[in-house]
């Protein structure tokens, strides 16, 4: 998003017992030293918390992000095989945090046999904004970055890294961080974390900012962080379902805070009748 000029135009179990537990556990009460029941009570304390026992979390597989990538190089060839619509609202908030400003839009988002992507208008867009200014890169990000699909052919783009394990929306999933190791003039790219199930290597949830942010002849053109949640599309696999982001943008002329909403809708497989799963309850 670029700031308009101030005319307004523009996320064991262990068992320890040591020698002197032991012994303290044999001599009578009324014989123990201070110093043998402060040694018991530690002894107690290490059991409990289960410092001494094995039972450490699983490690992600080694070759995590090639087995992500494959899923999601297969996941983007199967959304050829949809149509879906894609909802953009854009809210634009002012110093009192009072909404001055919304851009909204509606497409459908049709696949041809050949795999050549058109987006139609539902209707025609309405631009309120005051102060913000929707580019180019704005719209690359909203068709390419908040929906991303960590694909095969990007492998060779990105840093990757396993963050352990953690649970989203009651999944077991790895934390993968991915960063681009460059960035070239002209290109988006995705920075940040991915959740992923660790039964299918499906991503569940992703969570970061499309990058680089330009400055260029004056002008700053930032792009705000966000969040993006998938669900299983005929009990198969996750596509994105809703994009969140509600953030500041530290222009040098000061910051401007805004909300972006992203749904994504109604997939439908061409010729078939299809549904999307939100937490095992389906949604035609």
């Amino acid at each position: 998003m670029r700031k308009a000029a101030a005319t307004g135009t523009a996320i064991r179990q262990g068992i320890c017992c040591s020698r002197e537990y032991q012994m303290a556990a044999r001599e009578p009460a009324l014989h123990r030293t201070a110093s043998t029941v402060r040694y018991a009570r530690i002894e107690v304390l290490i059991v409990a918390l289960g410092f001494c026992g094995s039972g450490a979390a699983a490690e992600a597989p080694a070759n995590l992000a090639r087995l992500v990538a494959q899923k999601e190089s297969a996941a983007i060839e199967a959304r050829g095989n949809f149509t879906y619509r894609q909802t953009v609202i854009i809210e634009e908030f002012g110093k009192t945090n009072a909404k001055v400003g919304e851009y909204r839009e509606v497409r459908d988002v049709i696949f041809s046999p050949g795999g050549e992507r058109s987006e139609p208008f539902v209707q025609q867009p309405v631009n309120r904004l005051v102060r913000l200014q929707l580019t180019e890169e704005d719209f690359r990000d909203i068709r390419e970055v908040q929906p991303f699909l960590f694909t095969k052919d990007l492998l060779w783009l990105y840093e990757t890294r396993s963050r352990g394990e953690e649970v989203r929306d009651g999944v077991p999933c790895w934390v993968l961080s991915v960063k681009p190791r460059q960035t070239f003039e002209g290109q988006r790219l995705f920075e940040g974390d991915l959740w992923v199930d660790q039964s299918d290597y499906t991503i569940v949830q992703s969570t970061g900012r499309a990058v680089p942010n330009i400055y260029k002849f004056k002008n700053e053109n930032l792009f705000p962080s966000f969040t993006t949640f998938r669900a299983r599309v005929d009990g198969g696999f996750r596509f994105p379902i809703h994009t969140h982001a509600d953030d500041v943008l530290p222009f040098s002329s000061g910051p401007l805070r805004l909300r972006m909403t992203i749904r994504y809708s109604g997939y439908k497989k061409f010729g078939v009748e299809s549904s999307v799963t939100f937490e095992g309850a389906e949604k035609k």
